[in-house]
């Protein structure tokens, strides 16, 4: 063998060995799979929760099949029903009392009897009426009872009943075919209207007085973010009458202009006696409505993972987070709900749910100046959006498939209408740096659990939050986007808001939303106690001829609903809590302590025709004794007839004693909009977020985070490198992994 061939052999060789080393060190930098490991609390539950839980979709069924065969009279499907059919507008849980739900949970009773409340509406009856019926017992139903005279003292008379989704239709119909073409001129040559290009949406309440169903609707170009794109035509339609052939329009307005009818809008046009502001056809996209990114993709934003897995488990309605478990559901029509919240296994709160949300508007256009939206009467958890992984929830949250059964006589899948997930929030729950005697430090991460729906009501979406605080606090939450409500901008349309575009006036509003909250501190029976400050002038103690300012405590007692009900814009004391029957080891009543947070505009005037509907919107708090009559603040039915309401609030406030009662805190958060340029294309959620903390005051001898496994803390004498002595130390092995994201799925627009 020669030496050039030992040569080559010898470098193939190096070669070879080299190459083999490269992928060994490339092998050892590759990081691993994350490895899941079980969540640190196992759920013993024995399924005690279920007692919340939502319908599952075979029991709507089967409150379906029983109320079609036990009811003695046709009932037409929902989607399909003339004003003057019998029909099941909803079905959803009837939860069962809270003392019969205790004696059961607390381990004395049996599981109460699993019931449906089922919504329907008969028009076709000698005295048509909305009638509520409870079903049950569930899977298997064998009885129902009316209980509409036993909750609303009264039949619930036919004209409150909520908009059904077929009702729009049929307007649309009788707009398309009736109302348009008896202005053929000013429909084809100012509106070029092609039988598809307008889309109208609807003012509520509607009328001036108890029995009115009269209703504006307001005509934008069908576009992309139609919202923003009025086109000047508003048209006010009397559907009241059962038979819609009877259906008529009462009046027109156009431009700043009111007519009796198309047909004196259509003469005043031909004749030139109109002033016409043309609108820019827009393309369907919506040009500046468009959602559609205006900047080319670059590098994806940051994601969080959990590199040994959820440290949270969800079974069935039950989930358990580092001490803390509840019960969650999603009403049709407030949304979303947590029953038996618990923390470090002691109940402090039986309910805390959503009850409705407002809106009140203004505006120099009618369909805007006359809107005062009470969504829950359109659904709340009826228009829960499917949530889009990686934006409206992280990546990789737990989403969560609920059912409805609304407008139909089939229930209906809701893919990813709830997500649960841990939330790192990037800044320390707690922490000390010390430099001064001891030289240490001790934090703790905030990471906290967050459970989330998304209503998307018409134009506005409403990120509807319950976030769990590893200190033993819950924070309810509620950020407001989509796109805002606009008029046609003319005359003195700039009093009532805002241009945001050529034509476009986005309109003022406020917006309010209240919750219920039953708290239950160390148990059933608690009183409310208000802690403030104030100066008290004193003599130095060491130099008698000095005076010194010093807050002091102040402690007061209320003893009333008067004295707990407190007014929007009024002063309210800063320490307001529950206070439990049991002290602290520190001689302090175990409590709960309310906080909200809120910049909410004016409420509309007490000497409003219709301002008893939405009474609950006086006060910011208001705490009154819990009563299984008074469950929700208002009623589905007040937005239809808010001049004669089903439900006030203001009736639940009566002066009753407090002390040492069983009580429930309503609290109202909300904020004014002014739409702005900045509003367009849509309404983002940074500054318009509102809401309440319930934070524990006293209620432990000292903060139960400490007991957390995410503390830090660490001395100059330790080795802080040492992942031993400093969990934080130990990431670089511990989430040195790769996360399994799923792939990309949306069902959004399935089964539309």
């Amino acid at each position: 063998m020669n030496l050039k061939t030992v040569l080559i052999l010898l470098g193939l060789a190096l070669a070879t060995i080299l190459a083999l080393v490269c992928v060994l060190l490339t092998r050892e930098r590759t990081p691993r799979t994350c490895q899941h490991l079980p969540p640190e609390q196992e759920d013993v539950e024995d399924g005690q929760s279920l007692v919340f839980a939502d319908l599952t979709a075979e029991e709507m069924s089967q409150v379906v099949r029983y109320l079609r065969g036990h009811l003695g009279v046709p009932l037409v499907e929902a989607s399909r029903a003339k004003p003057s059919d019998n029909c099941i507008a909803g079905v959803d849980v009837q939860v069962p009392a809270k003392a019969e739900v205790l004696r059961f949970l607390d381990g004395a009773g049996a599981r109460p009897p699993r019931e449906a409340l089922a919504v329907l509406y008969f028009g076709n009856q000698a005295e048509p009426n909305i009638s509520e019926l409870v079903v049950g017992p569930l899977p298997t139903p064998a009885y129902h009872r009316d209980v509409t005279v036993h909750k609303y003292g009264g039949k619930l008379p036919y004209h409150r009943r909520p908009t059904l989704a077929v009702e729009y239709k049929q307007i649309g119909g009788f707009l398309k075919s009736h109302v348009f073409p008896s202005a053929p001129a000013f429909m084809q040559q100012v509106m070029e209207y092609d039988g598809s290009n307008l889309a109208a949406v609807t003012a509520a309440p509607r009328g001036f007085q108890s029995g009115d169903r009269v209703t504006w609707f307001v005509l934008f170009q069908n576009v992309s973010g139609f919202f923003v794109h009025p086109v000047g035509l508003e048209v006010l339609v009397d559907h009241s009458s059962l038979d819609t052939s009877q259906w008529a329009v009462s009046r027109v307005f156009y431009n700043g202009q009111y007519y009796s009818d198309m047909v004196q809008l259509e003469s005043a046009y031909v004749e030139g006696r109109i002033s016409v502001e043309k609108v820019r056809k827009a393309p369907w996209d919506g040009d500046f409505s468009s959602m559609k990114p205006r900047a080319p993709r670059a590098a994806p934003f940051p994601v969080q993972f959990e590199p040994q897995g959820r440290r949270y488990s969800v079974r069935n309605n039950r989930v358990l987070f580092q001490g803390w478990s509840f019960a969650f559901g999603l009403s049709l029509s407030t949304g979303l709900r947590l029953f038996d919240v618990r923390h470090q296994g002691e109940r402090v709160a039986y309910e805390i749910s959503v009850q409705e949300a407002l809106s009140v508007y203004g505006s120099n256009c009618p369909g805007g100046m006359s809107t005062r939206y009470m969504d829950g009467s359109f659904g709340l958890g009826r228009y829960t959006s499917p949530l889009v992984p990686g934006v409206d929830c992280p990546y990789l949250a737990t989403y969560v498939d609920t059912h409805s059964l609304s407008d139909s006589l089939r229930p209906r899948r809701r893919k990813a209408s709830l997500c649960i997930f841990e939330h790192n929030l990037g800044s320390p729950l707690r922490r000390h740096y010390s430099n001064l005697q001891s030289l240490y430090y001790g934090g703790l991460v905030n990471s906290a659990l967050v459970v989330r729906s998304i209503a998307t009501v018409g134009n506005y979406d409403y990120v509807w939050d319950f976030i769990f605080y590893q200190n033993g606090a819950i924070e309810g939450k509620v950020q407001a986007t989509g796109y805002p409500s606009s008029s046609f901008l003319h005359g003195d349309g700039l009093r009532y808001g805002n241009r945001l575009w050529e034509h476009t006036l986005g309109t003022i509003h406020t917006h309010f939303v209240n919750y219920k909250v039953d708290l239950d501190v160390g148990g059933v029976k608690n009183s409310l106690v208000a802690h403030d400050m104030a100066f008290e002038m004193t003599r130095a103690p060491w130099s008698p001829e000095q005076q010194i300012e010093r807050p002091r405590l102040t402690k007061e007692v209320l003893d009333t609903e008067d004295q707990a009900a407190f007014r929007l814009q009024s002063k309210m004391p800063r320490y307001i809590y529950f206070a439990a029957n049991s002290k602290n080891n520190w001689g302090h009543q175990r409590g709960y302590r309310i906080q909200i947070t809120s910049f909410a505009g004016d409420h509309i005037p007490e000497a409003s025709s219709m301002e008893r509907a939405i009474s609950w919107a006086r006060y910011q708090l208001a705490v009154t004794r819990r009563k299984e009559e008074e469950p929700t603040s208002t009623s589905i039915y007040n937005q239809n007839d808010p001049w004669t309401p089903t439900v006030s609030f203001a009736d639940f406030i009566n002066n009753e004693t407090i002390t040492n009662e069983d009580l429930v805190a309503w609290i109202t958060a909300g904020f004014l909009h002014i739409p702005h340029s900045e509003d367009i294309p849509n309404t983002v959620t940074v500054g318009n977020s509102v809401g309440f903390l319930l934070r524990p005051y006293n209620y432990y001898d000292l903060d139960p985070s400490i007991y957390s496994h995410d503390g830090v803390f660490f001395t100059s004498e330790q080795d802080f490198t040492a992942c031993e002595i400093n969990p934080l130390a130990c990431l670089p092995k511990t989430a040195s992994c790769l996360p399994n994201f799923p792939p990309f799925t949306y069902d959004g627009f399935q089964n539309m």
